[in-house]
């Protein structure tokens, strides 16, 4: 395979510099209003128009880390030995050079976040004296700072890595590099900014995947990669999904932000426009190559690749002057943010509770929760779309196991978008119910759905000769190290009942409530802890480690004394937990916080009950099949050998009785 390095680099900073001419063309027509709103000294032009265009050659190059990150995980085959390829290793030598650029373009935003927000020029805040006492008060210095360390990292383990597993950990801390901006902005304030900040998630991560992919296949065929056909099939797979993820969550953070009276007559409103047109014209061009450069490609002629690659580089320039007009967007102050004056419930939680909550209305007050409501549904339909195909196949699957998917996808949808999700930021009584319904009932519903037995059964295999798929993967992550480090009994139960002790009882759930992240990252904690907790207890799933019924009742029996033990402790703490942060919302109705507190302590220490009995009733039903399973392999090899092993024994016995 060729390696045009200078004409990857051209291309790379081609884009970089496109996008950052539109960045500061929009910063310029808007600088004058945002300084006018704000107070704030003008900081001189290095900042004003150097903040921007830094933001998107940094974002493209996030762009450029995570897609070719992917490409070698996921677009083209590791060797046998699971080696990466030529292709798949020049892709991830490429991620490590992007996530470092992100990571010194993050470094260089702090100095000028400073100046920005103080007015003062960047020669006085880039001094590091001066960076160090402010860096506590300046939420974009923080911001910056958990960007340059996570891309840091991506960009080591990429530089460091030879083998297609630990690709992964570039992949996952890429994708953690761009979750501090995406917390940070305007979504993360005022009215709705749970919303705005769930959609701003959703919003970035598809539209960097989308270029950072298509960047990975352009200059893969550039480089005449053999398996070019294949990737770029791939990556149109992924690509549809980023045009669907990136348009509705588009659409829901812009209609968070302004009116759509306000479309066509502020700047905010006409720049939403322009980056509506221009998400068309890149689905478009997208469409235009699934129909017909994909499709040539597969005749390996060199005119397809040709035709492949400058419609490819075409589509990414529009991408580049898109992601510039997000930045210079996300600079532009929204029409009537100087008149918005949110409650304090709205400023702290994201939206209005003027009524106190009662069972009519956990049930009936629905706020959708972007994030675990989307992923309730998703999960949902993946898993019918499989049990679809085995039946389409004529194989059967047990409706036991669909019936307890779709309850456990139906509960998680419950505990995150109904009154719970509405009320649970708000009382700690509330939030609890909701933190054991995704720690204890969904995970063991999930569980006892077989996800992944129905996936390996679903998939086809790649067969021999031919490169690994979706299935090849499922198997080899079951398999891999880190499965069997965090599926280990004594690990996965830490994890499970530790947590409680150390977010409620050790203080950490005071210093992290007040911001929406923390609770995102709760939620993703319990769902994934339970998870493997009773994945190990009750799974029907393979897993890497085969636990017997005696050693699954021993871990159940040792974990959930501790687990009620939590609850009866909660019950008795003379102090309330986050006591500034609840009284701080003052709610329209009296709450006694410790009467409150001392309610979900209960909830705790008797919400283990239920999923008790759903566990053993699991494993007595599970031990039987494995005495039915031995019974049967008995009975088979008895009727092979004619029952040797007992005429043995028999023989052993009259020979004992002989020598008495």
């Amino acid at each position: 395979m060729r390696e045009p390095h200078g004409l990857v680099a051209g291309i790379w900073w081609a884009l970089a510099w496109i996008g950052a001419i539109v960045a500061i063309a929009i910063t310029a027509d808007s600088a004058a209003s945002a300084l006018q709103l704000t107070g704030v000294p003008d900081p001189g032009p290095l900042t004003t128009y150097g903040l921007p265009a830094l933001t998107v050659i940094g974002e493209i190059a996030a762009a450029v880390a995570l897609g070719s990150a992917v490409f070698a995980a996921f677009f083209v085959p590791p060797q046998s030995d699971g080696v990466l390829d030529v292709g798949g290793f020049r892709a991830i030598r490429i991620a490590s050079t992007g996530a470092l650029v992100w990571a010194i373009c993050a470094v260089l935003l702090m100095p000028m976040s400073v100046s920005e927000v103080s007015g003062e020029p960047l020669s006085t805040t880039i001094q590091p004296a001066n960076l160090w006492r402010v860096h506590d008060q300046v939420a974009d210095v923080r911001t910056w700072f958990w960007t340059a360390l996570f891309a840091l990292i991506a960009a080591v383990f990429a530089r460091t890595t030879l083998r297609w597993g630990p690709t992964f950990a570039t992949l996952a801390f890429a994708i953690l590099s761009l979750m501090p901006a995406a917390l940070a902005g305007h979504s993360s304030t005022g009215g709705d900014h749970d919303i705005a900040t769930n959609s701003l998630i959703l919003h970035i991560l598809g539209a960097t995947l989308w270029l950072g992919g298509l960047f990975a296949v352009v200059t893969y065929a550039l480089a005449h990669g053999h398996w070019r056909s294949l990737a770029v099939r791939r990556y149109s797979r992924v690509a549809f999904w980023c045009i669907l993820v990136v348009g509705a969550s588009g659409v829901i953070n812009a209609l968070v932000r302004i009116s759509i009276g306000d479309l066509f007559t502020s700047d905010y409103g006409r720049f939403v426009v322009a980056k509506a047109v221009a998400l068309l014209i890149l689905g478009g061009l997208g469409a235009w190559h699934r129909r017909r450069t994909i499709a040539a490609l597969d005749d390996d002629g060199g005119g397809a690749r040709s035709l492949f690659v400058r419609f490819g580089l075409v589509e990414l320039a529009v991408f580049a002057a898109t992601f510039g007009l997000a930045v210079g967007l996300s600079r532009t102050p929204p029409p009537g943010l100087d008149t918005q004056q949110p409650t304090i419930v709205e400023t702290v939680i994201g939206y209005r509770i003027d009524e106190p909550p009662t069972f009519a209305r956990i049930l009936t007050d629905w706020r959708f929760d972007l994030v675990f409501g989307s992923l309730a549904i998703v999960l949902a339909v993946v898993y019918l779309r499989g049990v679809w195909r085995l039946h389409r196949r004529g194989d059967a699957w047990p409706v036991g196991r669909t019936v307890a998917w779709l309850l456990g996808c139906l509960l998680l949808l419950f505990a995150t978008s109904s009154g719970m999700g509405v009320y649970g930021p708000a009382m700690f009584s509330v939030h609890m119910i909701a933190h054991m319904m995704m720690s204890m009932m969904v995970p063991v519903l999930l569980v006892l759905g077989g996800p992944v037995t129905l996936a390996l059964r679903a998939l086809p295999p790649a067969g021999r000769g031919n490169p690994p798929g979706p299935r090849e993967w499922i198997s080899e992550a079951i398999h891999s190290l880190p499965s069997r480090i965090v599926t280990h009994p004594g690990i996965a139960a830490t994890m499970f009942v530790g947590s409680f002790y150390i977010l409620y009882l050790g203080g950490l759930f005071e210093a992290v409530v007040p911001y929406h992240a923390a609770h995102l990252l709760m939620n993703l904690h319990f769902l994934l802890s339970g998870y493997l907790f009773y994945w190990i207890v009750i799974g029907i799933d393979p897993a890497p480690r085969q636990v017997s019924p005696v050693a699954k009742l021993g871990i159940v029996w040792g974990s959930l004394p501790f687990h009620a033990f939590f609850g009866v402790a909660l019950m008795m703490t003379s102090t309330v937990i986050a006591e500034s942060y609840y009284r701080s919302l003052h709610l329209p109705w009296d709450i006694d916080l410790f009467d409150d507190q001392r309610v979900g302590g209960g909830i705790a220490w008797a919400a283990g009950e239920i999923p008790l009995v759903v566990i053993m009733l699991a494993l007595l039903v599970q031990w039987r099949r494995s005495d039915e399973t031995q019974a049967r392999r008995y009975d088979r090899r008895a009727a092979r050998d004619h029952d040797a092993e007992l005429e043995d024994y028999n023989d052993m016995l009259k020979e004992l009785n002989n020598r008495r």
